[in-house]
């Protein structure tokens, strides 16, 4: 009897544990470095298309073993498209830019939010993104473009890290002059 007791509670918690995340939820990624870890929340309702778009790339282990490529320390770090040997990693195509959509639901470039990083080409965000350290509404819809950069979330946890991969010393094109490694990024449990 204790056996089958022990067993519906285990089937009950595991039922629970796989219970999908509530509606409204905002997922969060842990990303681990070489200088720390910090948590990002992300904002589906705000822009759905580049909320799915990053969580396939977390999902596949895109990010893991990628590094930040770019930090200009009152401005923002740049990550997840370049190994530590400078090598770009594929990815899928690009997306829609939603910097528009985001925008009219209050997401702004403002110091611990996260945004897509792109080309001058408006719709050409893939894997790359950064964390902005400072407020930097030049970058907000419509931008100085027309179009902006689109804000898909804000960083919840670790901004203490954030502000220790931004004061890394650079070189020519803002590189780090030592790499700044992204070991994981993992989806948070569900809360």
């Amino acid at each position: 009897m204790r056996l089958c007791a022990t067993f519906f509670a285990f089937a009950a918690l595991a039922s629970l544990a796989a219970a999908p995340a509530p509606a409204g939820a905002k997922p969060r990624v842990v990303f681990t470095t070489s200088e720390g870890a910090f948590t990002l929340e992300l904002d589906p309702a705000a822009a759905p298309a580049t909320v799915a778009n990053f969580l396939g790339y977390v999902k596949s282990g895109q990010y893991n073993g990628t590094v930040f490529h770019r930090i200009i320390g009152n401005f923002m770090i740049q990550g997840g498209g370049l190994t530590k040997a400078g090598v770009e990693k594929p990815t899928n195509p690009p997306i829609k830019n939603e910097a528009k959509e985001a925008a009219a639901k209050g997401l702004k470039n403002v110091r611990g939010s996260v945004a897509m990083a792109r080309t001058n080409e408006p719709h050409s965000a893939t894997a790359q993104f950064f964390v902005n350290v400072a407020d930097n509404g030049f970058l907000d819809y419509p931008g100085q473009d027309g179009w902006g950069y689109c804000v898909f979330g804000k960083v919840v946890a670790g901004m203490d890290t954030v502000d220790r991969i931004k004061a890394v010393k650079t070189g020519p094109g803002d590189a780090p002059l030592q790499p700044v490694l992204i070991e994981k990024a993992a989806l948070a449990p569900a809360r």
